[in-house]
């Protein structure tokens, strides 16, 4: 996309560290919005459902002359400005929603029968400040080659500007949005369980998701409710999980707390 300038920013729990001292405006369309600063309150805009006290909300109008305005008013930074990832990495590559995914599964489907590619990773989730998350970026690291890494939500930026080359010209990290897109990754998981005339949990493919509460309850019961098993899930279990809940869902859906990347990577591959 042409009018697509590149990536800001990375999870939820950075943004008022992100945001302090940026001469532009921010427009947000849904979540996740943490409470403005009083340094940069005035350049924050809200629209559609998202909303907070003292931010200027656009309605239904959708008259953005006011977001518009400021960042007239602000100006930009006087020189070009140098931003990386978490792990210093400059560039991200995004758009990797389902119709996109899918509008090349004739290539993905000829390297898997091909043996190019051997197993896909859903890697992600929602992510947060506390220790242990590191998990998720050491685990990716540590893919092999002729894998796939699928992401979507805060997680992916645990490694999404890691480099891990491509495989027949696609490339082997697929960011495939937010939270909100979950049904991107069911939609892929679905269409290539048809396309290999098998059930998505005979697919090659393993969810490795980061927990962090609030939507993601939805997304994990909409999970187990569509007969997804095999899920590790970490690095803590949800708080409604007790020993008998969490026995019913090892024993039901083989949902695994994760480990080490080491030997959760052993487990899955074998």
């Amino acid at each position: 996309y042409k009018h697509l300038k590149g990536n800001f920013g990375t999870a939820w729990q950075n943004q008022q560290k992100e945001f302090d001292g940026v001469p532009g405006t921010f427009l947000f369309t849904t979540n996740c919005l943490m409470p403005p600063r009083k340094s940069y309150i005035d350049r924050v805009f809200t629209t559609e459902v998202v909303s907070f006290d003292g931010v200027t909300h656009i309605g239904e109008d959708k008259d953005f002359t006011p977001v518009i305005e400021k960042a007239l008013e602000l100006g930009g930074y006087a020189e070009d400005q140098h931003f990386t990832g978490i792990n210093g990495g400059s560039t991200v590559t995004t758009g990797f929603g389902h119709g996109t995914v899918l509008s090349v599964a004739d290539k993905v489907i000829d390297a898997v029968k091909a043996g190019a590619i051997k197993h896909f990773f859903l890697v992600g989730g929602c992510d947060g400040a506390r220790p242990g998350r590191n998990y998720y970026t050491e685990f990716v690291k540590q893919t092999p080659a002729d894998t796939v890494v699928l992401t979507l939500a805060c997680g992916k930026y645990r490694f999404n500007d890691l480099d891990l080359g491509a495989i027949g010209g696609l490339p082997r990290i697929m960011d495939m949005g937010q939270c909100n897109d979950a049904y991107s990754a069911i939609q892929v998981a679905v269409a290539l369980a048809k396309a290999f005339d098998c059930g998505v949990n005979d697919l090659p493919l393993t969810l490795v998701l980061s927990w962090y509460e609030q939507k993601a309850v939805c997304i994990l019961l909409t999970l187990l409710s569509l007969g997804i098993k095999n899920i590790y899930l970490g690095p803590t279990l949800p708080a409604f999980v007790s020993k008998n809940v969490l026995n019913y869902l090892v024993e039901n859906f083989n949902i695994t707390p994760t480990s080490t990347p080491e030997a959760d990577l052993k487990k899955i591959l074998g």
